[in-house]
């Protein structure tokens, strides 16, 4: 009698935790949690320090240059700052959209709509700009702890969109599809928690005299 024999693959090879959560999503989610305590620790500081300044500029009054006599605008300028913090929070849906374009991208596209919003590089293209026209506005520092924590801020957009751009790369060499969700999930989630730190640094430095 003949034998047959079962020839089994070997098993694909997963990234999963023993809670079976994804490691690099728990990864990028302790890297969210130490930047938090990071960023608590910067804004503490300017909080602790603003207003300690006896010799101005102080961050909502008008300056006068002592040697040219040229007026300043205000260091906190809440009306350019409140345009930034709209482009910023745009750029998240833009990556939402990114996000759900990538998860979709197998599903048929039958109106211009469905094809508009399945578009992948479109979407990462916007988050991207945004991400770049937010970084234009960080003009007018002051003061070491400031400059620390917005510069610091800026760092991290500048980090989010080099990123978002080698997801573009990816995209335009081979295309993203629903096998890559995780990689634009993750880089979501970071450019998310951008957003969020933002909203918090503007609240708090800005808005709050």
């Amino acid at each position: 009698m003949a034998t047959s024999v079962v020839h089994t693959s070997a098993p694909a090879s997963h990234h999963y935790t023993t809670l079976g959560l994804d490691s690099r999503k728990v990864a990028i989610w302790a890297f969210i949690g130490s930047e938090c305590m990071l960023f608590v620790s910067l804004i503490s500081t300017y909080l602790i320090y603003k207003g300690r300044s006896i010799v101005g500029p102080f961050p909502h009054e008008a300056w006068t240059d002592p040697t040219t006599g040229h007026v300043l605008k205000p260091i906190l300028n809440i009306p350019v700052t409140s345009a930034s913090t709209f482009v910023l929070l745009m750029s998240s849906l833009f990556m939402v959209l990114a996000l759900a374009a990538v998860q979709n991208k197998e599903k048929a596209k039958h109106t211009r709509g469905e094809r508009i919003l399945g578009n992948s590089k479109l979407w990462l293209w916007m988050t991207a700009i945004a991400g770049a026209t937010f970084l234009g506005f960080q003009t007018n520092l002051f003061g070491s702890t400031f400059f620390t924590l917005t510069g610091f801020h800026g760092a991290h957009v500048t980090a989010g969109v080099l990123w978002l751009l080698t997801l573009l790369a990816i995209d335009y060499r081979r295309g993203l599809g629903s096998r890559d969700s995780l990689l634009v999930d993750i880089a979501a989630l970071y450019w998310h928690f951008v957003d969020v730190i933002w909203i918090v640094i503007f609240t708090l430095v800005y808005l709050i005299k």
